[in-house]
């Protein structure tokens, strides 16, 4: 087969739906179709799915994105899977095991976002193990240790029951593959897997601190060898096995045997597809000549790649390992093999957004007027903004008066405390569309502070973070890339490929195949930049250095009222 007839498959399952997108070999999408998920929620702070109904979800996208883009199944050469670090519970059998408190079997997904082990969070965190620094010095709810010792104290049928514990994408890979196989990014960032360990000693079970697991509660696996959270933990992309195997593919609507790369959780998946771009005139350092083929180990400490979504990550990645207290990480080898992974977050974002403007008293009048004029909500308040804009120097001024803590959800870094709370200071007796856009924009700022910090905090560690790499929800919203181009001092460069979470997961799947002949090699060849988005400066610049300090301000009053309301 002609190399430039090959395609490769990137399939994403993110927190409210399945993903595929047809790919060539230069990084150009032809085609991608989409598909919602279910999600529970039996309690507060209770999020779950159904790994049945996320497989079904992914056969009929990969399906219809290659009826869509006109490809014989014959033409794909690979495919790669990332998704959300959600914890799968299956039996020996490979049947769901129930993770929830109504003992639904169909319900064997505890979702990354879900916060019901926080108690189990504070006593793993209270261990103080050598293990934590790792993890930025205290591990989160988000994780999956939190999550085992919950199933294993509240629900022991599951707890007993339950013959392997995967992370979403890596269930993904056994589906397809029929073969246990663990990959470097989700052990090493979610479950506390040393990858520089397993790489030192050539032995994967190197790779578990078993002093960890004991101290903390989870034992059992240790006795058990740890089969039943992996014992084969291979670098992303790499084949496994033998490719689809015949049920799979017979669901796919793939060929048995296309190749399977080793997954990627979905964040680290939009690195992949956006780090490796080229910039024509790059003001990086190391950059050197502007004829560059490839982006050099040292211009990536400059790079942040920004996942935009309900929630989002943010990427930065080393030649050594920094320790950023607060930021998860380091991890080695967790997403660019050989580099050692920075990965900072915010826990609500796109989600926040959403919640501040559908809990409104103007949401449904919004709601309407778009339906009317066939635009989203969000091009409706843009345009309110401006008009509100249009007597100020500059669109920002309008929320002086208004501002928003971000951490309705706690905090993931660089405070790593989910026990955070929300604030808003600056509320009237308005309800209109024009408070209600403010409102918006101001926790459009909330989000660009938060990042903000987060940057601020990995440079203070030896990054030296000057371009950021944006793609997901948020990062389609001129707003929301203006305000962090504003507020955080660095250009915002855009994929040429939109998509670039699923060319992540396609970049994987090409490398696999055996197109590349490594991970960095198929970024240099797979990703391209678009338009950069650049920071206003000036009195822009000093407007939000004050934002910003009543942005730490409004943390340090939080801390202050619940010292004020101790017992």
């Amino acid at each position: 087969m002609q190399a430039d007839n090959q395609v490769t498959v990137g399939i994403d399952v993110g927190t409210g739906s399945a993903r595929a997108g047809v790919f060539d070999l230069r990084g150009s999408m032809l085609a991608a179709a989409t598909r919602d998920i279910q999600i529970w929620r039996p309690e507060t702070d209770f999020v779950e799915q159904s790994s049945d109904d996320i497989w079904r979800a992914v056969s009929a996208v990969v399906r219809q994105a290659l009826v869509d883009a006109a490809i014989d199944p014959e033409r794909v050469c690979g495919l790669g899977f990332d998704a959300t670090c959600s914890l799968v519970a299956l039996d020996g059998d490979d049947r769901p095991v129930t993770v929830s408190p109504t003992g639904d079997d169909v319900q064997n997904v505890i979702v990354w976002m879900d916060h019901r082990a926080m108690d189990q969070t504070q006593r793993i965190n209270a261990t103080g193990h050598e293990v934590l620094k790792y993890v930025g010095g205290v591990i989160s709810p988000e994780m999956q240790s939190p999550k085992l010792l919950w199933l294993k104290e509240h629900l022991s049928p599951t707890w007993h029951r339950a013959a392997r514990f995967y992370d979403l994408p890596d269930f993904l890979v056994y589906r397809a593959t029929g073969v246990e196989t663990r990959s470097l990014c989700s052990t090493v960032c979610k479950w506390t897997y040393l990858g520089h360990k397993a790489r030192e000693s050539s032995d994967s079970a190197a790779g578990w601190d078993q002093d960890f697991f004991r101290r903390v509660g989870l034992g059992d696996l240790v006795d058990e060898g740890f089969c039943r959270i992996g014992t084969r933990v291979r670098p992303m992309g790499e084949a496994v096995g033998a490719g689809l195997n015949e049920r799979a593919a017979g669901e796919l609507g793939l060929r048995p045997g296309t190749p399977v790369g080793v997954s990627i959780i979905d964040a680290h998946a939009g690195g992949l597809g956006t780090l490796g771009a080229v910039l024509a005139a790059s003001p990086e350092p190391g950059a050197g000549r502007t004829e560059q083929s490839a982006v050099t180990p040292e211009q990536m400490e400059a790079r942040l790649a920004l996942i935009g979504g309900t929630s989002s990550c943010h990427m930065a990645v080393s030649r050594e390992a920094k320790f950023v207290p607060g930021v998860w990480g380091p991890y080695y080898s967790a997403m660019i093999p050989g580099m050692w992974l920075t990965e900072g977050g915010q826990s609500a974002t796109g989600a926040l957004i959403d919640h501040v403007i559908h809990s409104h008293a103007r949401a449904a009048d919004l709601a309407r007027e778009g339906r009317e004029a066939g635009k989203t909500i969000y091009e409706l308040l843009n345009e309110r903004l401006a008009r509100l804009a249009q007597n100020r120097d500059f669109p920002g001024q309008v929320t002086r008066e208004l501002h928003v803590l971000p951490y309705f959800h706690g905090n993931r870094s660089p405070r790593a405390d989910a026990t955070l709370r929300g604030m808003v200071s600056g509320l009237t007796l308005g309800d209109g569309l024009d408070d209600l856009a403010v409102r918006y924009l101001a926790t459009i700022q909330a989000v660009a502070h938060g990042t903000r910090h987060i940057i601020d905090t990995l440079n203070q560690q030896g990054y030296r973070i000057e371009t950021v790499f944006a793609c997901g929800g948020g990062t389609k919203n001129p707003v929301f890339l203006r305000e962090h181009a504003d507020i955080t001092g660095c250009h915002f460069v855009l994929p040429r490929e939109p998509e670039a979470v699923l060319l992540g997961s396609a970049v994987l799947g090409a490398v696999a195949a055996g197109a590349f002949g490594s991970v960095l090699e198929a970024m240099g060849a797979m990703n391209a930049a678009g338009a950069t988005i650049s920071p206003a400066g000036g009195p822009v610049s000093r407007y939000h250095d004050a934002k910003h300090a009543v942005f730490h301000r409004m943390y340090a009053d939080q801390m202050a009222y619940r010292d004020l309301m101790k017992d």
